[in-house]
C-alpha cells in the first residue's frame, strides 16, 4: 500500500515561466509526471507559477538592459518565495545570466539549470560537447563557463551558423513555429561539431528541445529543461 501523503509533504517549487511559454508548459509537464509515476495514485507536483511578458524580458536582453531584467526577475522571486516557494527554477538557460542578483533577493535556493545537465555529462564520462543555445548562452561565459570549470570542453558553432540557430530561436521556436528546414540545418550544425571531435549536444535553450528529436541525432543530447524539471521534481520529493 502507497503511504498517505498531505498538503506539505513535499517540497512546493516555484517556476518564473514564460521565457517563452511553449517551453514552460514542458516543464509543468514533466514535473507533473515525475511526481505522480513517484507517488502514483492522482498526485502531482505543489508548484506555483509566475509566467512574465516575454516580450519585455527580450527587449530588456536586447538593449543590454540585464539589471532591469535581473530586478524584474528578483522581484517574480521574492512573490514566489512569499507564497510559499521552498526553492525556485528559472525556466530558461539565457536568463540564468542574472541568477545570482534572483538568488540575493530572497532566502531560498536557486537551482540553476546547467548543474543538472553538468552531472548527466559527468556521468557519461563526455569530455567535450556541442552548445547550442541563444548568442548569449552560446558567446558569454556566465553559462558556458560552469562546464568549462567543470571539465567539460564546449564548442559553439562558427559566427554564420551561431547567427541562424540564435534566428531559428527567436524568430521561429519562440513562437511555436517548427519548421523542418531549420531542423536540417541544426542537424547539420551537430554533424559538423562532431566531425570536430563532439560527444554530445547540450540544447541550452529550452525551445530548442521542440525541434531537435533524440532519434535524430547519433550523438547523445543533453536537454537543460527536461533535466531541469526532473531534478526539480526529485528535489520536491527528497
Amino acid at each position: 500500500m502507497k503511504e498517505k501523503w498531505s498538503v506539505g509533504a513535499v517540497k512546493t517549487i516555484g517556476l518564473i515561466g514564460g521565457m517563452s511559454w511553449e517551453s514552460t508548459t514542458e516543464y509543468y509537464r514533466i514535473i507533473n509526471e515525475e511526481v505522480r509515476d513517484v507517488l502514483g495514485e492522482l498526485h502531482s507536483a505543489e508548484l506555483i507559477l509566475y509566467s512574465v511578458d516575454f516580450f519585455i524580458i527580450e527587449q530588456l536582453q536586447h538593449s543590454g538592459e540585464w539589471d532591469e531584467a535581473g530586478r524584474i526577475l528578483a522581484d517574480i522571486a521574492v512573490k514566489l518565495e512569499q507564497a510559499g516557494a521552498d526553492f525556485i527554477l528559472i525556466c530558461t538557460n539565457t536568463m540564468h545570466k542574472v541568477a545570482q542578483q534572483v538568488e540575493d533577493a530572497t532566502e531560498i535556493p536557486i537551482v540553476h539549470i546547467a548543474e543538472p545537465t553538468i552531472r548527466s555529462i559527468q556521468e557519461q564520462r563526455l569530455t567535450q560537447i556541442l552548445l547550442l543555445g541563444t548568442r548569449y548562452t552560446m558567446v558569454e561565459d556566465f553559462y558556458k563557463g560552469r562546464y568549462a570549470g567543470s571539465g567539460i570542453e564546449v564548442q559553439i558553432p562558427d559566427e554564420p551558423a551561431l547567427a541562424e540557430v540564435n534566428q531559428i530561436i527567436f524568430e521561429e521556436l519562440c513562437l511555436g513555429v517548427i519548421r523542418e528546414q531549420s531542423r536540417a540545418r541544426m542537424l547539420a550544425i551537430i554533424e559538423a561539431a562532431r566531425q570536430k571531435g563532439a560527444q554530445g549536444v547540450v540544447l541550452g535553450c529550452t525551445e530548442l528541445e521542440l525541434l531537435i528529436r533524440d532519434e535524430d541525432v547519433t550523438l547523445p543530447i543533453f536537454k537543460t529543461a527536461e533535466l531541469h524539471a526532473k531534478y526539480a521534481a526529485k528535489e520536491a520529493l527528497r
